[in-house]
């Protein structure tokens, strides 16, 4: 089984959010097919639980570094004296650096994938090796995306970070082997922004696991009796969660209530902030915070929405929704990416009156089963993880061959054989 380096920029487990969700996938994908060695930060004490499992999936070496966030931040602001993007400083460690060059000086390492730009800096040095970068999203629009939230100085440091880390994410793309992107919009977008890699820009999508995100599975209601319930979930201590939920409560859920008053707005997820809990005291609103489940929230949920304004890539949570045969309704930020009809397989909102508008509309005239069931369809069709995740095996596959006929030949029993385990 051939040696594969896999650097994480936060442990891969548990799956319960979204850049969790896809490394978690991706290691289990990978340790199928690689001896793993695997480096990456805890950035949460409840997370060292979760070691044991983690190496489950590492037959190789594993690498776990404590990353304080306050220390973390401090240490970023070093980036405004060297010119650095503050990401980089964030996530620099100098004992993660000696692990990752004692693993290539005494492994056979002929594949590096790394997740998350922030952890090439580790494998700068590794020309030699086959390294490909999982950006996910572009993350220096994302940075962009907040400065347009913040007043000055913030607005200028986000403007910074974006357009410093835009030159590192193409420095990347350039240098490395393949680079993927979570959807092909975002892949075509990078493209555009960095013509001079175009050529090794590729995508795989997300996934769901349909059979635990199933409305077939029975689920205890969490709500009270005699109400009718709107559903946000994610983690909340993300800013763009954060903006979602206190936009939706503030801006439109009392346009709702005034026609509908047992309109009820749950916010699950966990962390929240001091920003989220306080919109606990607005009429209509519960907070839960952490939850054992999520699910039980999902399946007795009236609909489920996602009003992001700021947000890349594809949104697992609007994912989980439609495997759950729910309607979603969404922001255009919020299913940017997602392959799915507008209007049959999920509802699009374009501001705040129109949230309103199709949601009172929606329990007026009755819920559509017909959406939730189409929704949960498109799903099973497009979104499997394990269909979607054989497209590594391209960017990871190395010619062998002496010629050109038999390196051609491999290639397309790689292919064949991934199309084949789809079927079966």
């Amino acid at each position: 089984m051939q040696e594969l380096l896999y650097l994480v920029h936060r442990i891969p487990y548990p799956p319960d959010k979204g850049d969790k969700i896809r490394s978690y996938h991706l290691l289990e994908y990978l340790s199928k097919h690689y001896r793993i060695h695997l480096g990456t930060f805890i950035d949460d004490e409840k997370d060292w639980r979760y070691l044991d499992k983690v190496k489950n999936f590492c037959s190789g070496e594993t690498c776990f570094i404590n990353l304080n966030p306050k220390a973390a931040r401090l240490r970023s602001l070093s980036g405004l004296f060297s010119g650095q993007p503050l990401t980089l400083p964030y996530y620099w460690n100098g004992g993660l650096q000696t692990w990752v060059d004692s693993v290539l000086e005494t492994r056979s390492i002929r594949n590096i994938v790394v997740f998350s730009s922030a952890m090439a800096q580790y494998v700068s040095h590794a020309g030699s090796v086959r390294r490909i970068i999982d950006f996910v999203d572009i993350d220096s629009d994302k940075w962009m995306q907040y400065s347009a939230t913040k007043t000055w100085p913030m607005s200028w440091i986000y403007r910074r970070e974006s357009r410093l880390l835009l030159g590192y994410e193409r420095k990347i793309a350039k240098d490395f082997d393949s680079a993927a992107f979570v959807s092909e919009t975002e892949a075509n977008l990078f493209k555009q922004l960095a013509p001079e890699a175009a050529t090794k820009v590729t995508y795989f999508n997300n996934g769901v696991d349909a059979d635990y995100f199933s409305p077939q599975n029975v689920y205890p209601n969490p709500y009270p009796a005699g109400i009718e319930t709107l559903v946000f979930i994610g983690a909340m201590d993300y800013w763009a969660n954060v903006d979602a939920v206190d936009w939706f409560a503030r801006s439109i859920l009392p346009v709702i209530r005034a026609q509908l008053p047992k309109i009820e707005f749950y916010i699950v997820g966990a962390r929240p902030i001091a920003e989220v809990t306080a919109l606990a005291a607005f009429p209509g609103v519960t907070v839960t915070g952490s939850v054992p489940d999520v699910r039980p929230y999902l399946a007795h949920a009236s609909l489920a929405v996602a009003p992001l304004r700021i947000a890349r890539g594809i949104q697992n949570k609007v994912l989980e929704a439609m495997a759950m045969e729910k309607i979603v309704i969404a922001s255009p930020q919020a299913v940017e990416g997602i392959r799915a009809v507008r209007g049959q397989e999920l509802l699009v909102a374009n501001d705040e009156s129109d949230f309103a508008l199709q949601i009172i509309s929606l329990f007026q005239g009755g819920l559509f089963r017909n959406i939730a069931c189409a929704a949960r369809a498109r799903v099973l069709e497009d979104y499997s993880w394990k269909r979607n995740l054989g497209r590594i095996d391209e960017l990871l596959f190395q010619p062998q061959a002496t010629s050109a006929d038999e390196g051609c030949s491999r290639y397309l029993q790689i292919h064949f054989q991934s199309t084949a385990d789809d079927v079966t």
